[in-house]
């Protein structure tokens, strides 16, 4: 089967999603666990309760599991996903699948010691032209994802952010004094370098990020219109399906 999409705007819809996962077995967007586990193990301890938002087909839930990582919990918006992945980890203690959007979490406040996301946000911004200015129904979206992480994470608890978009745009959605949170990032790869963002809950934001959210708010109430545009169009992934080449993030 094709699992590519004709327009990229699909992969927003739950119902692409629930068809391609009936029939393809596992996908790693950004490279598998290993790619990244050097800088996980420095964040995430092994007895940490882990969120994993928009788990996907992805191995890494059971990559982490077999490393070590035995409280996590696995929420997707595609029913097809979770019970596809629920059934194929029936072996994992501790190991948990819940149908849920990352816009509403159904946890108690202050529950989880981590939170990672790999793609998940990337894929939602997939319509975007420009990172200089998403569009008001984008920047909703992303602003209640991560006010129900920052609400979900234990004090010091952390974000972590997996993600091909560089530091000049991603950081201009998570420097915000509102979540609650310092911000920094690391990076992997070979060929093309994709980042790592951990978020610390309870933590200030550094002073270079406390510039950046206040140069923020004073462009948004600037009338001038932003004229920069800025595209990647030459993105590379490990396999040859990358919606992440067409992206204009």
């Amino acid at each position: 089967m094709d699992y590519l999409p004709d327009d990229n705007s699909r992969y927003k819809d739950v119902d692409y999603w629930d068809e391609r996962y009936k029939t393809e077995h596992s996908y790693d967007w950004l490279g598998r666990f290993s790619k990244f586990q050097h800088l996980l193990e420095k964040h995430v301890k092994k007895e940490d309760s882990i969120l994993v938002l928009g788990c996907g087909n992805s191995s890494m839930s059971g990559d982490m599991y077999d490393a070590g990582y035995h409280s996590i919990t696995n929420i997707d918006y595609s029913s097809v996903c979770i019970s596809t992945m629920s059934a194929r980890h029936s072996n994992c203690p501790g190991m948990m699948w819940h149908e849920m959007d990352v816009r509403q979490l159904s946890f108690p406040d202050a529950y989880f010691d981590v939170v990672l996301e790999k793609a998940t946000l990337d894929a939602m911004m997939v319509e975007e032209k420009t990172p200089w200015e998403i569009s008001p129904q984008t920047a909703d979206f992303i602003h209640k994802a991560l006010t129900e992480i920052s609400r979900c994470l234990k004090p010091g608890g952390r974000f972590v952010s997996v993600t091909f978009t560089t530091p000049f745009f991603r950081k201009r959605l998570y420097a915000r004094s509102e979540y609650n949170w310092s911000v920094a990032q690391y990076s992997y790869g070979d060929g093309f370098e994709f980042f790592v963002y951990v978020m610390t809950k309870g933590e200030e934001l550094s002073p270079e990020d406390v510039a950046l959210e206040k140069k923020l708010q004073e462009e948004n109430k600037s009338p001038l219109p932003r004229v920069a545009r800025i595209q990647y169009n030459t993105i590379q992934n490990e396999t040859e399906e990358d919606f992440l080449s067409d992206f204009n993030l």
